[in-house]
């Protein structure tokens, strides 16, 4: 044997004795489900209420994913659904949990498919996938959590803080009165935008409420709106029409939700931009939505599209089509993935799901700030575990 050939078998040895990927990387030991109720002190109704489709809501169910990995790292995530659903996305998930069992936690692609596949009898959109999220957003929580960065550290972060507007305080349900108190209380404490429900029956009602909320926040300050997709095409276009000399930064679900090519003619058609997708369930909605060009905003929300995984999709999507992103609800999640996106995007602030977590985010200077915490940030309240429900275990935690 020469020299070479020699020298060639001791690497080729050298190698068959070293440990592969395979061998060395963390396995999911146990996850735990958890379903709990968030009430909300007043009931809450928006257009879809006054027009008779819905119920105020009253309750937040959220659903609750805990993943322990063999290495002693730990995953939270969590989905949630209003009104109805919450029963439905906590028994989907429960079916598909032991699918994580014996995977490694860095596998996210993969497991996510995995996952997709374990109840694609039932689709790969809506509940399907919403039961998904909660693993997905726990396993990304890990990650980033074994690298010792937040999340939007570890996607690569644009920007240390995110524009945020505040919600909660104009739903239809408050008289204008006290819109108007939130409004001031939302400035105060260092909000950038304000948004109010519209899309009554009454459509100069909206208009009035409008024209008082800009009157107190003067010309400039960042003012969005909100129908709930409860006008046709022809109010849509009228009211958008009427709404222009407000100085909107956008009105928000115009249309049905899954009208691309009304989206689409409104947004070519009015100077304000149109935001929309909030109430998409997958990629591929969100997919058709962009390439119509049927929104200048895109809203996509993670516990509603199957979690991080494909949120990152959408995002990449949006991106290289030049779209605005301001994501749906779930700012503690959303903060990370909108520092992520190259173009200054929107961040929606709801308080409504602070007392889940024993953190909270830093507001200020209009912007909502990323803490330096590890990974999403957030730990479980005792007030979130109260709340529980239903709970179950799989695996067994080391």
């Amino acid at each position: 044997m020469t020299a070479s050939a020699n020298s060639e078998a001791v690497t080729y040895a050298q190698a068959s004795q070293a440990k592969t990927a395979a061998d060395s990387g963390d396995r999911i030991s146990a996850v735990k489900l958890s379903l709990a109720f968030l009430p909300l002190a007043t009931p809450v109704s928006d257009a879809k209420v006054l027009t008779g489709r819905q119920k105020p809501l009253t309750e937040v169910a959220i659903i609750f994913a805990e993943i322990q990995t063999r290495d002693g790292f730990e995953g939270v995530g969590f989905s949630y659904s209003k009104r109805a659903g919450g029963q439905g996305i906590y028994a989907h998930a429960k079916e598909i949990a032991d699918n994580l069992l014996g995977e490694d936690p860095s596998d996210i692609d993969k497991i996510y498919s995995k996952l997709l596949w374990a109840g694609a009898s039932v689709g790969r959109s809506g509940l399907a996938v919403q039961a998904i999220s909660p693993f997905d957003i726990a396993l990304w929580d890990l990650k980033a959590k074994r690298a010792g960065l937040p999340l939007a550290k570890l996607l690569g972060a644009h920007r240390d803080s995110v524009q945020c507007y505040n919600t909660s305080g104009g739903f239809l349900h408050t008289p204008l009165e006290q819109v108007l108190k939130n409004v001031a209380i939302s400035q105060e404490s260092g909000i950038g935008g304000i948004k109010i429900k519209v899309g009554q029956p009454d459509t100069a009602e909206d208009l009035r409420r409008l024209s008082a909320v800009r009157k107190a926040l003067g010309d400039d300050f960042p003012l969005m709106v909100d129908a709930n997709q409860q006008w046709d095409r022809e109010t849509a276009i009228r009211m958008g029409r009427k709404m222009e000399a407000f100085n909107l930064v956008w009105i928000e679900e115009p249309l049905d939700a899954w009208d691309v090519e009304g989206h689409a003619a409104l947004a070519a058609a009015l100077d304000t931009p149109v935001a929309t997708g909030e109430m998409l369930t997958s990629f591929r909605e969100h997919e058709q939505l962009i390439l119509a060009n049927a929104s200048d905003f895109v809203q996509p929300d993670a516990p509603r599209v199957g979690g991080i995984t494909p949120f990152l999709k959408i995002m990449d999507l949006a991106a290289r089509h030049h779209k605005k992103l301001a994501p749906h609800f779930a700012m503690e999640i959303h903060l990370h993935l909108s520092a992520a996106y190259p173009i200054e995007p929107w961040l929606e602030h709801f308080e409504w799901l602070n007392p889940l977590f024993n953190e909270q985010l830093l507001l200020r200077d209009g912007r909502m700030w990323l803490s330096d915490r590890p990974g999403l940030g957030f730990t479980l309240s005792d007030q979130a575990r109260s709340w529980t429900v239903l709970q179950c275990q799989f695996g067994q935690p080391d």
